[in-house]
């Protein structure tokens, strides 16, 4: 089975290509059928290759020479593995429910901006599968591409709001920075081992020297924190919210901003291999967490609190590679594709009955109209909050395990940005859904329930929110029950050789899981009292709520230090170098030429005259050159 696995990205390819070049002339309801269909079928042979790779192993499919020159050669090949295998599942699975969601969302486009929308929607799930599915870094470094122009053209999906156009250069251009890394350590990898081929690579690590696979994790890890979102290249990510909904759901849970976990658990021998990066990946990863978290806490647009939210979690995983729990943060990031696609389609079912209306200080008591997007987004905020049983609780906990056991300060940090996490999901549920209707009249009497292709997935990825972390029981609560960790095992078995193992007593881990939940439990409690009777006269914002809520002014410093300067840098250049200097030297030549030739013209004036006149002038003046021509002659012959 793992042979068609080049069906799995060729179907979204195919979509594309029929839904790009038919916008026109599809109805809407073939373009839906197409869109989704196509992710479907790539779903449905992911689980089939799963279920290969489970009972058979892991397999390279070669299909192509891609570059091969004298020095090395890049096969377009895949590699079928359980990391991979499992991304399929995640990419496919909740990219259809998005797919089958957006035929209801966006209904009210017309037909061609129906197509372009769900054309741009396959190939972003296209990219990613190439991403994860490359046996190289090469042929990841194309899909990594490939998702940065996907999300330049959805999160500017309405071209003509210019805010909406500026969120898309700033994420495009933010992701090319981090891009310049990760091209820079492919290029490393070349020169120093010849191949950039996972098994070639990993089966030669111990050609390098401790700079090299320093230098080489550090500068992957520069690409992760553009794609991935983590201090300082995290800012594009909350202005992606400008896409439509959809949109934002498939970026933040299934593609995109998984990448870069993907890559460095794909390079995880590597990356043990390098302590001082592991310690930066770490730490950059927790603080993105509390840092998000904290811009979290005072956010009222619905889909910007769960932007942040995205980056704080991003944050987790990073932290989770960075101590070592590689198998921790791949389930992490299953569990949040589950919750996280959930909340962004479930606050897209409230903008969609609100007409539009993203501030939450607006909604409130809307529990009692939106009944299945109320469960379903509660149900969220509980796997997000990390309450057991649901999924969010048990890859959070093992995260935060693995970090007391490498450092105790990590623990403690991330169980506040656990907290506040608790704290800003229930902010958010109790101002949208409990409490009284704050918003206009007009909306009032509109409010409904989405439609069933909107209904439908929601009550899916509930589902899957609530059990899907029943896969990762900890050893602690049941041996041998973390499926997870054992399917994953053969591609982090190099680095448990050769990592250092802390182990914590039961009675620890009971002790920290009690505590965490027990707090996390307090805080739900006062946050939902403190909202519950919301009333937005009521709300005296201090200096530093309003200092929150514009975002520790990061953007403005940004502004301040990097962009105004660079602005003032090409004004420069274009006024003073190119027009002034360039363009002057250029058109100054043309005008001379221009004046020559005009003064020249009046020499024509057709008068007979004039000609006669010129003409004898021109005869002395030969006889003069020539006249002075032979005594210069005579001159140096009487000499020589």
């Amino acid at each position: 089975m793992s042979k068609l696995v080049y069906l799995v990205p060729l179907f979204p390819l195919l979509g594309f290509l029929i839904n790009g070049l038919g916008r026109k002339s599809m109805s809407r309801s073939l373009i839906g059928i197409v869109g989704s269909g196509a992710i479907l079928a790539s779903f449905v042979v992911s689980l089939l290759i799963f279920f290969d790779v489970k009972n058979n192993g892991a397999s390279v499919i070669a299909l192509f020479d891609f570059i091969n020159v004298e020095s090395f050669q890049i096969p377009f090949a895949f590699q079928v593995d359980q990391l991979s295998s499992l991304f399929l599942l995640i990419i496919t699975g909740i990219g259809f429910l998005i797919h089958l969601y957006s035929t209801a969302y966006m209904h009210e486009e017309e037909p061609q901006h129906f197509g372009r929308y769900f054309a741009y929607l396959n190939l972003f799930v296209f990219s990613m599968l190439l991403l994860v599915l490359g046996a190289n870094y090469v042929i990841m470094f194309i899909g990594w591409e490939g998702v940065g122009l996907c999300s330049y053209l959805l999160i500017g999906f309405w071209f003509k709001n210019n805010t909406y156009n500026y969120a898309a250069r700033k994420a495009f251009v933010m992701n090319r920075i981090g891009d310049l890394g990760f091209l820079l350590a492919v290029f490393w990898l070349l020169f120093r081992l010849g191949t950039a081929s996972y098994g070639d690579v990993f089966a030669n690590v111990s050609k390098l020297s401790s700079f090299d696979v320093t230098a080489i994790t550090t500068l992957l890890f520069v690409g992760a924190m553009g794609k991935s979102a983590q201090i300082p290249l995290y800012t594009w990510l909350p202005d992606a919210m400008a896409g439509p909904t959809p949109v934002s759901a498939l970026i933040h849970a299934a593609t995109m901003v998984t990448a870069g976990i993907y890559m460095i658990a794909r390079s995880n021998i590597l990356y043990t291999m390098a302590p001082a990066t592991q310690t930066l990946v770490a730490v950059v990863g927790l603080a993105t967490a509390i840092f998000a978290a904290t811009i979290a806490l005072k956010q009222n647009d619905i889909k910007k609190v769960l932007a942040y939210s995205t980056v704080s979690q991003l944050g987790y995983m990073f932290l989770g590679l960075g101590v070592g729990a590689y198998t921790g943060a791949v389930f992490h990031v299953m569990t949040h594709a589950f919750f996280k696609a959930l909340l962004f389609l479930g606050a897209g079912s409230v903008i969609h009955a609100m007409h539009h209306e993203q501030d939450i200080r607006k909604m409130g008591g809307l529990k009692k109209y939106m009944p299945i997007t109320h469960i379903t987004f509660l149900l969220a905020c509980l796997a997000i909050a990390g309450i057991p049983p649901f999924s969010g609780f048990f890859s959070k906990d093992e995260i935060l395990t693995a970090a007391f056991a490498k450092n105790p300060i990590y623990y403690f940090v991330g169980v506040g940005g656990a907290l506040m996490t608790a704290f800003y999901m229930f902010r958010l549920y109790t101002l949208t859904f409990l409490g009284d209707f704050r918003g206009t009249q007009d909306q009032g009497n509109h409010i409904h329930e989405s439609p069933s292709a909107m209904t439908i997935p929601l009550i899916i990825l509930a589902a899957l929110s609530v059990v899907g972390g029943l896969i990762g029981i900890p050893e602690v609560l049941a041996s041998n029950a973390h499926s997870l960790e054992h399917f994953l095992a053969p591609i982090f078995a190099e680095s448990a050789k050769i990592a250092e193992h802390h182990h914590l007593e039961a009675s620890q881990e009971y002790l920290m899981m009690g505590s965490s939940t027990l707090a996390i439990i307090l805080i739900i409690l006062f946050t939902v009292n403190r909202y519950k009777k919301y009333r937005a006269t009521e709300q005296v914002d201090s200096s530093f709520s309003k200092l929150l809520e514009n975002k520790w002014y990061i953007d403005e410093l940004y502004d301040s230090l990097i962009v105004n300067p660079l602005n003032g840098l090409a004004g420069f250049f274009k006024n003073i170098v190119e027009k002034s200097g360039i363009d002057g030297m250029v058109n100054g030549v043309g005008r001379l030429v221009g004046y020559g030739s005009r003064q020249l013209r009046l020499l024509q004036s057709g008068q007979v005259g004039n000609y006669i006149l010129i003409m004898v002038l021109a005869i002395v003046v030969f006889f003069v050159i020539w006249f002075n021509d032979l005594s210069i002659m005579r001159f140096f012959s009487k000499i020589f």
